[in-house]
């Protein structure tokens, strides 16, 4: 198995695991609601937490969102240019790609040290708010490996878009 086998079924685990636990979470705090009476205060965390996960959970996705040609993109254009045309311009695509997010991601690492040296907390958990600020910044290293990929012809994010394309024309 490559390593990007064991990062996509990481990214695959933790993303189900995360959505699952959201889902286990809201569903308890609503019987804890509908149910419990006074014990719905006990659960007062539960919305907080999922916030939290729902970040990460969005975060998380972008760069198997990217590898499976599931970000929003205007392709009518870039399909009009020649074939050698089109190639270079999908380089660049990756390559500005690549580039603007490993920025995101660094500036994303200043923001969470900045945040977490502040000391701000959640109100409900009590933890330092610096930890979410890390799931832009995972986030981004991830959308710019799949960029890198794609520009290094690894993966074709291209080739997946296409691919749908021609399946929704039929």
């Amino acid at each position: 198995m490559t390593i990007l086998r064991y990062i996509r079924l990481a990214e695959r685990i933790f993303l189900v695991t995360i959505f699952l636990a959201m889902v286990a979470l809201f569903f308890g705090n609503i019987l804890a609601r509908e149910l419990g009476g006074t014990f719905a205060s006990k659960f007062a965390w539960v919305e907080e937490v999922v916030r939290f996960m729902n970040v990460f959970l969005v975060f998380l996705a972008l760069g198997m969102a990217l590898e499976q040609g599931r970000h929003v993109g205007i392709n009518t254009f870039r399909d009009r240019f020649p074939n050698r045309i089109r190639k270079n311009v999908l380089k660049l695509i990756d390559a500005t790609g690549f580039f603007v997010s490993l920025y995101l991601s660094w500036l994303g690492i200043h923001l969470a040290i900045f945040v977490l040296n502040s000391g701000q907390r959640s109100p409900t958990l009590n933890l330092p708010i610096g930890w979410i600020y890390l799931a832009p910044v995972i986030g981004f290293a991830l959308l710019a490996l799949r960029f890198g990929l794609s520009f290094w012809n690894i993966i074709n994010r291209f080739e997946i878009q296409e691919a749908d394309e021609t399946s929704e024309t039929r």
